[in-house]
């Protein structure tokens, strides 16, 4: 009976982990958009990746982001449960009227997990549609 009952209960734990790390890979990353004379600055949360995980693009009028975590494996450890989301989404759209230079974008990945795309405004009215984010570089 006790190992039905330790059964049992280490099924709820693994399902409740699964379901919260669905719910996170649901839940986009936050962001914030801020705005210069210049350029657009387009900032995520983003702890815990690396800059590998990290993809950016530039699709019509908006800021995409995915991250593409792998949980790192500990020795003489079992995963119980997976309680982390694996794949997580951004994604911001800039104003109407803003005209860029989506080539010229450069993205950043802090150590801090910051993740800032610098999105450069364009002079000439030429906007590129989509685009990847040049270079993801990790900063101190």
């Amino acid at each position: 009976m006790l190992d039905f009952a330790r059964s049992l209960g280490d099924a709820v734990v693994e399902n409740i982990g699964r379901a919260a790390g669905r719910v996170q890979e649901q839940t986009p990353l936050p962001a914030d958009l801020l705005e210069s004379d210049d350029a657009y600055l387009v900032v995520f949360d983003a702890p815990g990746v690396s800059a590998s995980d990290v993809q950016v693009r530039y699709v019509a009028d908006r800021v995409d982001v995915r991250i593409d975590r792998f949980r790192e494996f500990y020795e003489e450890f079992e995963m119980r449960y997976p309680g982390r989301g694996l794949s997580l989404d951004g994604s911001v759209t800039l104003p109407d009227d803003a005209v860029v230079d989506a080539d010229a974008a450069e993205a950043t990945l802090k150590d801090n997990g910051t993740l800032t795309v610098h999105v450069p405004k364009s002079e000439q009215g030429d906007q590129v549609d989509e685009s990847d984010v040049a270079d993801e570089e990790t900063d101190g």
